[in-house]
């Protein structure tokens, strides 16, 4: 593993998942006594940590449902040669110290292997520094905001970075409309990952040779758009982009359509969720949205992960729930090849975390994302990608992503 992975300064983020190795409810090593064993209890226990409450629990919610999907898959197929896994879920909320609060209870009370998560990057540059510390490697299954890896030795991410993602949609829009030439771009801007993701839709937009008419800002708690809506369309824009989280967003979207704007919106990462659906209803239809996730995936684990969701849920799987499924296989995956030359169940847990490290960032995958790898560094390496437009049924109470060719 290389050791000089360079470590930026712990600042404000946006999107998360945790999964953590417990052995028991308070499996604690008593003071002066040997560091207990991963597997005692008989189980690997993987922790998640997602925002199931606040208005980030539009996509923690998601996550959530993935992460049960991986739970149920891997432990029918055995779970870690014979040994189960167990899923503990923390909630991290929406905000910087509900994640370092669950980072500190899974790895301290918890004695977790891994984290995956948390949900926003935000909460990424406060809480993954903790388990970095405490050498447990973290897997960001949402974290896609610049830096992330960086953080530490032990920290990943299964989600591509916005710079990698978010251009495929204003590309994508332009061979819808061939003709937009004034872009206006709204962000939140209390929000790490919306300001990371702006800056990247701004650069592209000034790389295709369009005029950006305007910035607007908002905040992620804000429900009233009326003025930021009013003052770009004033200006005539073509393309309308925005960088929020489903519930601002999506309140976004509606107030641009009430207010008369017919031209193309793109929605940045944050909007990627079907939960948007009751927020912006009929007029959710036509925003294009980038994805790292397709259902149509052409491997036999994401048809498994596909036909689980689809049994539970009726409706296809969002890239937040593959996301944090690929991410509690990572570890799975990895936990398996360590099993092959010494028990992990044997292992102490320090032991453990600093080996789980080092393998997962080896190791090669077919996940629902498709093959995936890491850099040296923890950052995925990922070859496919998707532009979805979203499809609304005429009763506007229901809606799809639709992959465009």
């Amino acid at each position: 593993m290389n050791m000089t992975r360079r470590r930026f300064p712990i600042v404000l983020s946006t999107l998360a998942v945790m999964v953590t190795a417990c052995t028991s409810a308070n499996p604690g090593t008593s003071t002066g006594g040997a560091p207990q064993a991963a597997g005692t209890n008989g189980t690997i226990a993987i922790g998640v940590g997602v925002a199931q409450t606040s208005n980030v629990a539009l996509l923690g919610q998601e996550q959530v449902a993935g992460a049960k999907i991986a739970e149920k898959y891997f432990n029918d197929k055995g779970g870690i040669n014979g040994t189960p896994i167990r899923l503990v879920l923390q909630d991290t909320a929406g905000d910087e110290q509900g994640a370092i609060n669950a980072f500190q209870s899974l790895i301290n009370q918890g004695k977790v292997a891994g984290i995956v998560g948390p949900t926003l990057s935000q909460q990424a540059f406060s809480a993954d520094p903790i388990a970095d510390r405490a050498k447990v490697p973290v897997i960001g299954p949402s974290n896609t905001a610049k830096g992330i890896p960086q953080i530490g030795d032990f920290v990943a991410r299964v989600s591509a970075p916005v710079t990698v993602v978010a251009p495929n949609s204003v590309k994508a829009a332009l061979k819808l409309n061939p003709n937009i030439k004034k872009v206006a771009v709204f962000y939140a801007q209390n929000d790490a990952f919306s300001k990371s993701e702006t800056e990247v839709f701004q650069q592209t937009v000034k790389d295709q040779n369009l005029e950006l008419v305007t910035v607007q800002k908002f905040q992620t708690t804000d429900t009233d758009f009326q003025t930021q809506a009013t003052a770009a369309l004033n200006l005539k824009p073509d393309l309308v982009i925005i960088s929020g989280l489903a519930a601002d967003g999506g309140n976004l979207v509606r107030q641009l359509r009430e207010l008369g704007y017919q031209g193309l919106i793109i929605g940045g990462n944050g909007l990627n969720t079907s939960n948007i659906f009751p927020v912006c209803k009929a007029l959710c239809d036509g925003v294009l949205i980038a994805q790292a996730y397709s259902p149509e995936t052409p491997n036999d684990i994401n048809k498994a992960f596909r036909d689980a969701y689809v049994a539970q849920y009726k409706k296809e799987p969002p890239q937040f729930s593959a996301q944090a499924f690929t991410g509690i296989q990572v570890f799975v995956d990895a936990l398996k090849e360590l099993d092959k030359t010494a028990k992990v169940t044997q292992k102490p847990l320090p032991d453990l975390r600093v080996a789980l490290n080092q393998q997962l960032l080896q190791g090669k995958y077919t996940t629902p994302l498709g093959e995936i790898s890491f850099t040296p560094e923890g950052e995925i390496v990922q070859k496919d990608f998707y532009v979805a437009q979203i499809k609304m049924d005429p009763d506007g109470n229901n809606g799809k992503f639709t992959f465009l060719k």
